[in-house]
């Protein structure tokens, strides 16, 4: 009867709207553990449902008893289902309720103990193994310390002209990074970006852009940056450790409660420079490719 009635509790819909007008307190809640969803969620406001993809997005809600929501999820194709935390319990309702609505997983994406109760769950009813793709870590600043010595040069916002440079840089991104999907189009990227000044350059004295740091819409007092970027024939100078300095630095001035960021766990190189200019772990992440429910 339990396992009934939470099932029973998740409510699904496509419209972002309604959504997040169900779900605003509870998002805001916890910006920082839920800053993925309160971002995406922002740019589909703004851009559109195709914003990540041709499918239509999928968002959904677990209510408790008193009308209170306990946990939400999103799904963007071909992107991995985001899920906040769930209670085991909570997770296999939810797996039951997608395999029931015939919904394709193909990732998941979530705080490491859900990530894996769902992969579980979710081979006992399709037959079909998880497999780790990545593990990450939640940042957030907590007290910004410039690196010493910092690498000659200056930080800018970058502008129009910049286009093409950005679109080369998050093609670069992505293919390092092995994104599921390939990647938002990298031309879309950068041009939501530009509109509000969301990507920082460093350059050099000569006015030569030698490393990129973009960052979120202001959600919910929080910001989280992403990406990070420098050519692999300019990394080791310093250059990603002053401009991830300087977009942290903006945004707190520009009234930011909190500047989060993710790093992947088998970078030790990013994990200790975000360490080193003031970023503290919040939480982990996993994500796993999944096979889809037959």
């Amino acid at each position: 009867m339990t396992s009934q009635l939470r099932v029973a509790d998740w409510h699904f819909t496509a419209d972002v709207d309604e959504f997040l007008a169900r779900t605003h307190d509870f998002l805001h809640s916890r910006p920082d553990l839920h800053t993925v969803q309160l971002t995406v969620t922002a740019q589909l406001r703004l851009r559109g449902p195709r914003a990540y993809g041709d499918d239509p997005p999928f968002f959904g809600l677990l209510t408790r008893g008193d009308g209170g929501v306990a946990a939400t999820l999103f799904h963007t194709p071909p992107y991995a289902l985001n899920v906040t935390r769930l209670t085991a319990e909570e997770t296999e309702a939810l797996a039951d309720r997608l395999v029931a609505l015939g919904h394709p997983v193909s990732g998941i994406c979530a705080e490491n103990a859900t990530a894996e109760a769902f992969v579980a769950a979710w081979e006992r009813r399709t037959g079909t193994p998880g497999k780790l793709r990545e593990l990450q870590r939640l940042y957030r600043l907590a007290e910004l310390t410039p690196p010493a010595p910092a690498p000659e040069g200056r930080a800018r916002v970058a502008a129009a002209s910049d286009r093409d440079l950005l679109i080369r840089w998050y093609e670069g991104f992505v293919a390092d990074a092995g994104l599921q999907g390939g990647g938002r189009d990298a031309g879309d990227w950068a041009d939501f970006r530009l509109s509000y000044g969301g990507v920082t350059l460093w350059e050099t004295p000569d006015g030569t852009p030698v490393s990129m740091a973009g960052v979120t819409l202001a959600v919910a007092g929080q910001v989280r940056v992403a990406p990070v970027y420098t050519p692999p024939d300019l990394r080791g100078r310093g250059y990603a450790g002053a401009v991830t300095t300087e977009v942290g630095r903006a945004a707190l001035a520009a009234g930011a409660a909190e500047v989060l960021l993710f790093t992947d766990l088998a970078n030790p190189t990013s994990n200790a420079l975000y360490q080193r200019i003031g970023y503290r772990p919040v939480a982990d992440w996993a994500v796993y490719d999944l096979g889809e429910a037959s």
